[in-house]
């Protein structure tokens, strides 16, 4: 005789859960790439945020671009898929999907969102990276590789060292 069916909602409930956030890869005219610097964590980051529960991520990033700088931006093509394993203060692993936003014609229109935002700026490539925290300064090449070859890239974490 075969075991009755499992209930979907309890077989749901088993699996592993993450987080997701989606981001934006901008730039000016000139091919400088455009950061922000949040005030509630240290570093610099991609105008982006975490993805609402029900929402897809292009979607996320779309609302986070608006919210974050006042400007209308649709999620292009993506370009960075990144997944990130739990640490010490995040207690579960966390996918990011970064999208091309293009080239922003006209910076004038960015209007800083002040609650969560102390600054915003177009940097050369190579100035960029160093302002990004090292977790997520993987993504500034990745994506731009990915917006040259029109193809995305997967970037793995890397697991923490354990202590002993």
């Amino acid at each position: 005789m075969s075991q009755p069916y499992t209930d979907p909602a309890a077989w749901y409930a088993t699996l592993p859960s993450v987080f997701v956030s989606a981001c934006m890869l901008l730039t000016d005219a000139e091919d400088r790439v455009l950061l922000v610097k949040p005030n509630y964590r240290p570093g610099w980051n991609f105008p982006g945020g975490i993805v609402e529960e029900g929402e897809a991520p292009h979607d996320g990033a779309t609302r986070e671009v608006a919210e974050e700088l006042g400007v209308s931006v649709k999620a292009g093509e993506l370009l960075v898929v990144h997944w990130a394993p739990p640490t010490r203060e995040r207690p579960r692993a966390i996918i990011n999907f970064m999208f091309d936003g293009g080239v922003l014609e006209d910076p004038a229109r960015i209007r800083l969102q002040a609650e969560e935002l102390d600054e915003v700026a177009f940097l050369p490539w190579d100035a960029a990276a160093p302002l990004l925290p090292a977790h997520m300064a993987p993504r500034l090449a990745a994506g731009r590789l990915a917006r040259e070859n029109r193809c995305p890239v997967y970037l793995p974490g890397e697991p923490l060292e354990t202590d002993g």
